[in-house]
């Protein structure tokens, strides 16, 4: 398999000192940078897949009816707060520990 070089990238001093700061040893900075950009990659294909599943759960609730409001949503986050704040002031445990 042919190779291909990413392009250079010019940094402060300082960036590629805390760069090297860090490397394993036997490791070169450019296997430190080649590291950085695949888990960069694998990161955003990440993230894009989730907003791919987010937007499709989106449409699906609002083309079927069976999302809850965001306002509801809230209302019941703040429920559960404000019965977990009771129960500390009361002095017990809360629910899951």
């Amino acid at each position: 398999m042919k190779t291909a070089t990413l392009p250079a990238v010019r940094v402060e001093p300082a960036l590629r000192s805390d760069a090297e700061a860090v490397l394993d040893e036997g490791e070169s900075l450019s296997d430190f940078v080649a590291s950085c950009v695949r888990d960069g990659v694998a990161w955003r294909r990440t993230q894009d897949a989730f907003l791919t599943r987010a937007r499709d759960a989106v449409e699906r609730s609002e083309r079927e009816g069976t999302g809850i409001p965001p306002q509801e949503v809230l209302r019941r986050m703040d429920d559960r707060l404000e019965a977990a704040r009771k129960q500390l002031a009361a002095g017990k445990p809360s629910a899951g520990k």
